[in-house]
């Protein structure tokens, strides 16, 4: 495992702010701290890069104690995005992202060549940001330099707290967009906080439920939504259910359960059954489509379905 929790406890006042939890994150996998203000998602995030000392109990990153290790040694192989603007205000956006390259001593051509990579994967025109001061940012482009500074030095670990939830609704949905195709998404071992429940079914492999300092249930969208350990944990998902679990199922998870006209050669509106139910059904609403050939990546098959039947696979395999 890349982060291993165990048996971890801390308290203020008296008071546990988190209370005995333990839980593993692979390399690789993005594991989402879930659940309502004061439940001790952000007090656990901050144990892991050493923010915050726990009581008692152990937190290993990459095999290693963190308790063992300089705090600055241990941060700089750990990217760490928070939820408001932390940037240098009298640093240009270059100089922002360029922080923890400079503490390792990157050459100057490599710093400025992976400022420019990130800027335009993250939707910033270099041309026109890159000698420019936080100040003269809209907040959404902050969180974008936020990002792209916290992963400059290809960090292993990215921890995130609430990164997006001070961002309007539209600002929040193409920033997260453009996170989630970013190819470093894809490779780090992710541990992020939120409260938003749309955005852990979004990002997350895994979401650990939390409330009073402890672990409720931890697992796939799937298994929280469809086999919730208690009473407590299908309430607090009941009233986002039938979203959430159009979304959580893939056109791949109903493959079997789907019309078997299997077409020759796709035609024009073809989506990838790696893609959610949610989104095929939305793309075709959208665009007044009456049906949609999918393909399957894994035997390459094209099937070509409608909204009814993909609902009636989504039943099927809701009540299996």
């Amino acid at each position: 495992y890349m982060i291993s929790v165990t048996h971890v406890s801390k308290h203020f006042d008296n008071v546990a702010a988190v209370n005995d939890i333990s839980f593993e994150v692979k390399e690789g996998e993005n594991l989402i701290l879930l659940g309502t203000s004061g439940c001790g998602k952000t007090t656990t995030l901050r144990m892991i890069n050493r923010l915050i000392i726990p009581d008692s109990g152990s937190v290993q990153v990459n095999c290693a104690n963190v308790n063992n290790q300089p705090p600055e040694q241990l941060r700089r192989s750990i990217g760490y995005v928070l939820q408001h603007n932390a940037l240098f205000p009298h640093y240009t956006v270059a100089e922002n992202i360029a922080v923890v390259p400079k503490l390792l001593q990157w050459d100057k051509k490599k710093i400025a060549a992976r400022t420019e990579e990130l800027m335009h994967a993250l939707q910033l025109a270099p041309e026109k940001y890159l000698h420019a001061y936080p100040a003269e940012l809209s907040g959404g482009q902050q969180q974008r330099v936020n990002v792209a500074r916290a992963i400059a030095a290809y960090p292993p670990v990215l921890l995130m707290d609430e990164p997006f939830g001070a961002l309007d609704p539209v600002t929040r949905a193409g920033i997260v967009k453009d996170f989630v195709a970013l190819d470093e998404f894809r490779k780090k071992t992710i541990v992020m906080v939120t409260h938003d429940i749309d955005e852990a079914f979004q990002l997350g492999n895994r979401i650990c439920l939390m409330d009073k300092g402890e672990i409720v249930q931890i697992g796939t969208p799937i298994e929280l939504l469809f086999r919730p350990a208690n009473e407590q944990v299908k309430t607090f998902f009941d009233d986002h259910y039938l979203q959430l679990a159009l979304k959580a199922i893939k056109i791949d998870d109903v493959w079997a359960k789907l019309n078997n006209n299997i077409l020759v050669q796709q035609d024009g509106n073809t989506l990838s059954a790696h893609s959610n139910i949610w989104d095929a059904m939305e793309m075709m609403t959208k665009n007044n489509w009456q049906q949609l050939s999918v393909r399957n990546e894994m035997n390459n098959e094209i099937k070509q379905v409608n909204v009814a039947e993909l609902l009636s696979a989504f039943n099927a395999y809701k009540n299996a």
